[in-house]
């Protein structure tokens, strides 16, 4: 049986499940992350669409979509952050703090050359995206 992993927003009114193990975790460095966020980088699970969720308050599910790519939710009533669905490829990004049974292993920088906070982890750090998605693929030095 797969693991499932439940997780909540900040005041616990929003609950989401996903099951299974997350194909990626890592951390992104775009502008639109850290904007959305507030934090200088922001640590993601990326899973399968069909892998994940809301098992309660999905009337609570704010939405905000700037690029046409990427659907940001949060909870309307403590404005929380939960996940990003990327629908083009089917795949949810869950925030890492979202799930605290999933263990943080992460394994790649997305978007490295837009950092601000620089990561010296032995990770590979990505200009944008892998070539497999659409990115150019190309890796950045520490």
């Amino acid at each position: 049986m797969a693991d499932t992993h439940t997780g909540t927003c900040f005041c616990g009114a929003l609950e989401i499940e996903a099951t299974g193990t997350p194909l990626e975790m890592g951390y992104c460095h775009c502008n639109s992350c850290r904007s959305y966020s507030g934090a200088p980088v922001m640590a993601f699970t990326l899973w399968k669409a069909e892998s994940v969720r809301v098992t309660r308050g999905a009337e609570l599910i704010g939405r905000f979509n700037k690029t046409g790519i990427s659907d940001r939710q949060h909870c309307t009533k403590c404005g929380g952050h939960l996940m990003t669905d990327h629908p083009t490829f089917g795949l949810v990004d869950v925030c890492a703090s979202a799930l605290p049974s999933v263990a943080f292993k992460p394994s790649v920088h997305l978007h490295y050359a837009e950092t601000v906070l620089p990561i010296r982890d032995g990770l590979p750090k990505l200009k944008d995206f892998p070539a497999e998605v659409g990115g150019s693929g190309e890796l950045i030095p520490e």
